[in-house]
C-alpha cells in the first residue's frame, strides 16, 4: 500500500483560503493530468488494485478510548493525515517503492511539492505474516 499525506493547511491552500500558499487553476489541472496518467499506467501494467483520495481532515471523526469518545477533526496534535492511497500488486517491495517515488513528479506549488512524501507498507493477509 502506498500512502500519501497532507495536512489541513494543504487542503486549505487548495481551497484558496487566505494566508495559505495558493493553488492556481493550472496547478490543479497539472496535478489531475499527472494523477490520471499515473493511475492509467498502473492499470495498464496490471499493478493497480485500488486507489482513492480522501476528503479534508476537517471532515474526519476519530473514535476511540474507554469509554468511547467521538471527536470531530482536524486534530491539533496531528500535523499530517492520510490524503489518499494506492494498493498495488507488484513483483517486489522495491517495485512498490519505485512506483511511490514517481509521486514526487506530481506538479504543484514548489513549497508544497518539496515537503510531500509517501509511505510504502506491505499488506499482510494473516497474523502469521506479521513476524512476531
Amino acid at each position: 500500500m502506498i500512502l500519501s499525506y497532507a495536512s489541513q493547511r494543504d487542503y486549505n491552500a487548495m481551497a484558496g483560503e487566505p494566508g495559505q500558499t495558493p493553488w492556481k487553476p493550472e496547478d490543479f489541472a497539472a496535478m489531475a493530468e499527472f494523477m490520471t496518467a499515473f493511475n492509467r499506467e498502473l492499470e495498464e501494467s496490471g499493478e493497480l488494485v485500488e486507489t482513492r483520495g480522501l476528503d479534508a481532515p476537517v471532515h474526519t471523526r476519530r473514535v476511540g478510548g474507554s469509554p468511547a469518545v467521538v471527536t470531530d477533526g482536524p486534530y491539533a496534535e496531528t500535523q499530517e493525515v492520510l490524503a489518499g492511497y494506492w494498493i498495488v500488486e507488484c513483483d517486489s517491495f522495491d517495485r512498490a517503492t519505485a512506483i511511490a517515488l514517481r509521486l514526487g513528479e506530481c506538479p504543484g506549488p514548489p513549497e508544497i511539492a518539496a515537503a510531500a512524501y509517501a509511505d510504502v507498507r506491505p499488506i499482510v493477509e494473516s497474523s502469521g505474516e506479521l513476524g512476531f
